[in-house]
């Protein structure tokens, strides 16, 4: 027989994780709290499959999911089947075809998700993820308040000294469109504007046939970043373009200010070339820090377009985070997990005693070990005794 081999058996795939006591009921408990923040600002819970035919589930632009979603054949229809890999594209499918709801509508959710890739720096693939979503209201004010409500869940939770970063990719859209330039030029423009690569960038705006006001545009669009100044700065740099790049830098400024109201405390940089999630997002896009961390912590923005493969294409804006990830970086203190030790007698006095008890949420732990080990040994602190008229609990001296 082959020891190693069964040596092995116990290991999870790279960037797989569980989680043991105490630290899977903390994180149930920051879960829980979340969601009921959620559902004090109005927000109802879905709860998306886990599986879906990937004809809905990488539809329209959901299909920049493709490398980070594990597929499979379904042995009862033949047909290709996808484990989620992002929640936000199946709430939206929910509120387009399973709810048709007309009016706003407010969801939130929190499930784990699985990547066949590790996403940027962080090497797990099976995120937790939670977050909220507003469907059907296009104006500004919805999104000022799933920001608002984003750095609401990161002080719950709690995170110090959260930043956020607002863009929108409606800027570059117009640019792009304004220039003339093919469109499949459109993605390697937008790379070494992500990436920031300004030598690359100048040397490739030199290859096209650009006037030179459209390639200082470009140029300035990957150095526009900063404090609230930024916004007066692209004014000037984009005064002469299309109105709907005006409207997205009013937009921005607006957001801005209504969340400032909200959360003054708060620092706001303005990155006019952050474009992530291009693919996916239609306009505003936003996304949380912390000092010392290179990745944002949670982020968002409108993705006015996503339902129109399901045949609605409802205004969409809405933010996601990994729980777990904010769980590690709050180090909050794990919780204490203590109960009360029951013997094992079949009292029906005992018995009526321990139900009640759990009944109002005491952690009764009936003794297996038939008095072998004391309560201190089984996480006990109190335990039931009879005190020769009735069942009581007492405290471990």
């Amino acid at each position: 027989m082959n020891q190693k081999k069964y040596n092995n058996r116990w290991l999870l795939p790279d960037g797989i994780d569980e989680m043991l006591p105490p630290d899977a009921l903390a994180v149930e408990q920051l879960r829980q709290m979340v969601l009921k923040l959620y559902h004090s600002w109005g927000y109802d819970l879905v709860m998306p499959a886990m599986i879906e035919f990937t004809d809905s589930l990488l539809t329209g632009t959901a299909h920049s999911l493709d490398r980070k979603t594990f597929t499979l054949i379904d042995q009862l229809t033949g047909k290709q089947m996808g484990i989620r890999s992002d929640m936000t594209p199946q709430v939206a499918r929910i509120d387009a075809h399973q709810l048709a709801n007309t009016e706003t509508s407010r969801l939130c959710y929190c499930g784990n998700l699985l990547h066949a890739q590790a996403e940027g720096l962080n090497p797990g693939r099976s995120p937790l993820q939670i977050g909220a979503e507003i469907f059907g209201n296009a104006s500004i004010d919805a999104d000022i308040e799933v920001v608002c409500l984003m750095l609401e869940t990161l002080q719950r939770v709690p995170l110090a000294n959260v930043s956020i970063d607002l863009g929108h990719v409606g800027i570059f859209r117009s640019l792009f469109e304004q220039s003339g330039l093919e469109r499949a030029l459109e993605n390697p423009l937008f790379d070494m504007l992500q990436r920031k690569s300004i030598p690359e960038l100048k040397a490739f705006l030199l290859e096209q046939p650009l006037s030179a006001n459209k390639r200082e545009q470009f140029h300035q669009l990957a150095l526009l970043n900063g404090d609230v100044e930024t916004i007066d700065e692209a004014r000037q740099v984009f005064k002469d373009g299309a109105a709907d790049c005006v409207a997205a830098l009013d937009h921005i400024e607006a957001v801005a200010k209504g969340v400032q109201q909200q959360y003054p405390q708060v620092m706001i940089h303005f990155d006019l070339s952050e474009l992530r999630g291009y693919e996916y997002h239609t306009g505003l896009v936003f996304a949380a820090f912390l000092p010392g961390q290179g990745q944002e912590i949670a982020r968002g923005g409108r993705y006015d377009d996503i339902g129109s493969v399901f045949g609605v294409a409802r205004p969409a804006t809405g933010f996601s985070a990994d729980l777990l990830n904010l769980y590690r970086l709050a180090n909050l203190p794990l919780p204490v997990i203590s109960g009360i030790l029951a013997p094992r007698n079949s009292d029906p006095g005992l018995a009526i005693l321990i139900k009640q008890l759990r009944e109002k949420g005491e952690r009764v732990i009936s003794d297996l070990s038939n008095g072998e080990k004391t309560p201190q040994q089984q996480n006990c602190n109190q335990h039931i005794i009879h005190n020769g008229r009735q069942w009581v609990v007492n405290d471990i001296n």
